[in-house]
């Protein structure tokens, strides 16, 4: 199985002594989307995507539309049906999806704790939407999704409002503060572009400055894909939800992975490990369409947040 895995990837999995592991759950990836997996993607009302702009910074982003507008008959391209009359061009996405391009997706389910990840590129944009090829696709496992159900999601109106910024404050700080779910992309040059989840309780996120985060990194299903890229090219981008005023907060910046640390309060479940982001730049915008959520539960494998 070495050759299903790039050398960044392969370096996070020796140091974190779980070679074997990897090995062993690479199983499941596939290069089409299983049969039993289409339903679900096509039952789902939000998707996750990764993608780079020409500058090569990468962007996490959430779309939103009614369910069956992400959906794939074949299993070997992904059909995204977001008119352009529909799309919010304040998300870097739109002007990214240039045929060729490398996009990761995850699709996830917040109410029932399921998730199911595809990688591909680009095959065509236009009015009407995007085809994705697909290069490879797994499920992933549940933990650290806190529970949410979509009471409500009304039509697009757009514009939507929209500030940037290069440093936290105000409204886009106590976001980061007050998160308890983050969509994280990365990027590989040969492996394409990756689209992941974090989640924790809230305050996992920690502001060491006014444009640097630091994660935990709990234990995952070993493949160490977001690290592993990391380890290979720092750029990445993060997409927090504001699940209670219908906004998301998009960063671009860099990673860097932080092995054998100090952690007094385990505040990493036990891994030692932690990965700082350096903000480049930020956007927070309102969901073009309004959204109403309701909040079920924490993850009970969330670690404990140390005050």
């Amino acid at each position: 199985m070495s050759d299903s895995f790039h050398p960044g990837e392969r370096e996070a999995q020796e140091r974190a002594g779980e070679t074997a592991i990897a090995d062993r759950n690479i199983a499941v990836l596939s290069d089409t989307v299983i049969a039993g997996a289409r339903p679900f993607i096509a039952k789902q009302f939000m998707g996750v995507l990764a993608s780079a702009d020409a500058d090569g910074k990468v962007w996490s982003s959430v779309v939103f539309g009614k369910p069956g507008f992400l959906h794939t008959e074949s299993g070997r391209s992904i059909l995204i049906d977001v008119a352009e009359a529909e799309r919010d061009h304040a998300d870097p996405l739109w002007a990214n999806m240039t045929p060729g391009a490398d996009l990761g997706m995850l699709f996830i389910e917040l109410g029932s704790r399921r998730r199911y990840r595809v990688n591909g590129s680009v095959l065509r944009l236009d009015q009407h939407g995007a085809e994705i090829a697909i290069y490879e696709a797994y499920p992933n496992c549940p933990k650290y999704i806190q529970r949410r159900h979509l009471r409500r999601s009304g039509e697009p109106a757009l514009p939507a409002p929209a500030t940037h910024g290069t440093v936290l404050h105000g409204e886009a700080e106590a976001i980061v503060r007050q998160a308890d779910t983050v969509f994280v992309a990365s990027r590989h040059v040969d492996s394409g572009a990756d689209a992941s989840h974090r989640g924790g309780n809230a305050g996992f996120i920690k502001l060491m400055d006014d444009s640097t985060l630091r994660f935990p990194d709990y234990d995952g299903n070993s493949l160490f894909n977001t690290l592993g890229n990391f380890n290979v090219d720092p750029r990445g981008g993060l997409c927090i939800p504001d699940f209670e005023r219908g906004q998301l907060l998009q960063l671009t910046g860099a990673a860097r992975v932080l092995w054998n640390q100090d952690d007094p309060h385990n505040e990493t479940g036990g891994t030692r490990r932690y990965w700082e982001f350096k903000i480049d730049r930020w956007i927070l915008r309102n969901t073009p369409q309004p959204l109403e959520w309701e909040y079920l539960d924490a993850s009970p494998f969330n670690p404990a947040v140390a005050s």
